[in-house]
């Protein structure tokens, strides 16, 4: 069986191609355009399709995909909120996520967002290209001794608190039920109010879903200490970006580290140099000294990518021999 994969980057494809090489059934097809409604009709004759984290799996797409022969739909990622499963069910196809992959690769890289803003490396790197050496404008802080603020304390928010634990900070936590683990290295869990208000580091690792939409809105940002840092990681449609940048106007917060952005899908993983750029808002964010964002890259590791594309495979074999795993979203017709 040949595989088409959508949404491959140059790096993921060898990686992509040997796994199923070894496992020795099948072949895979990788594209780097996403899946969408545009693209779907390529699919035409695929019986399994993988996906990317940014794929636009809505009824509309996955009616295109059902009524050209596709039956498993495998995403390579944790997230799932870009899929319609309830238009899947209706239509008896089969979806698949990886539901775990090196939680370090995103926990390390949000606290390499947080050092950078808050040391201001970007700053410093852009003006020693250019010979000037000055140190004005890039004093940081100590962490030591700060406040980090969790919200989200599953795998990758624990991995986040050891390590802010290793800094020596005072680690406050947010969630539906505490972690023991995170409660033996000092968490206090208090209400997101007392969170946003107290945390001189704050830092997003919550699945974006109706509960959770603009979590960090106009009344959490306005609670928060004008010298924060905010770090999200996770899903952009956690923070209201408008309304961060109507805080950013005003002088707010010392840092914001962002590798997402609630609006990126059909921008972010894609080349948009050379052309006028169309959402004010990002353009807007990007302008900010005191803000850095990135492409969702944070899971974006040999070992975290090596990882999903090996579930992917293991998820393809069990969609071929009936079986359902903790990856299977929708398990498909009996």
């Amino acid at each position: 069986m040949e595989i088409l994969a959508f949404g491959v980057t140059a790096d993921e494809e060898p990686l992509l191609e040997r796994a199923f090489a070894r496992e020795g059934r099948h072949e895979v097809r990788c594209l780097d355009v996403f899946l969408d409604e545009d693209t779907a009709p390529i699919a035409a004759g695929y019986e399994v399709v993988s996906s990317s984290v940014n794929a636009d799996l809505g009824g509309r797409v996955l009616n295109v995909l059902a009524a050209g022969g596709t039956r498993l739909v495998a995403q390579r990622s944790t997230g799932f909120n870009n899929i319609d499963l309830d238009a899947a069910r209706r239509l008896g196809l089969t979806v698949s996520r990886v539901s775990y992959y090196s939680p370090y690769s995103v926990a390390e890289f949000a606290w390499t967002l947080a050092m950078a803003v808050n040391r201001r490396i970007v700053r410093a790197s852009n003006r020693t290209r250019d010979f000037d050496f000055r140190l004005n404008g890039l004093m940081g802080r100590d962490m030591r001794g700060r406040t980090a603020g969790v919200l989200g304390t599953g795998k990758i928010g624990e991995a986040f608190t050891r390590i802010a634990h290793g800094f020596g900070m005072r680690l406050l936590g947010w969630d539906i039920a505490p972690n023991p683990a995170c409660v033996e290295l000092g968490m206090t869990y208090v209400e997101k109010e007392e969170l946003f208000a107290s945390a001189d580091l704050i830092s997003l690792h919550v699945p974006l879903m109706e509960a959770t939409r603009h979590l960090v809105d106009a009344g959490a940002l306005a609670v928060m200490k004008d010298d924060a840092i905010l770090v999200n990681s996770s899903r952009g449609g956690l923070v209201d970006t408008e309304a961060l940048v109507g805080e950013l106007r005003e002088g707010r917060f010392a840092g914001v580290g962002l590798d997402v952005y609630e609006a990126e899908a059909g921008v972010f993983f894609l080349d948009k140099s050379l052309e006028a750029f169309p959402d004010d808002t990002l353009a807007r964010l990007i302008t900010f000294p005191n803000v850095l964002v990135t492409s969702h890259q944070a899971y974006y590791t040999h070992d975290a990518v090596g990882q999903i594309i090996e579930a992917t495979v293991r998820n393809v074999a069990d969609y071929l021999a009936g079986r359902r795993s903790e990856n299977t979203l929708v398990p498909g017709p009996a």
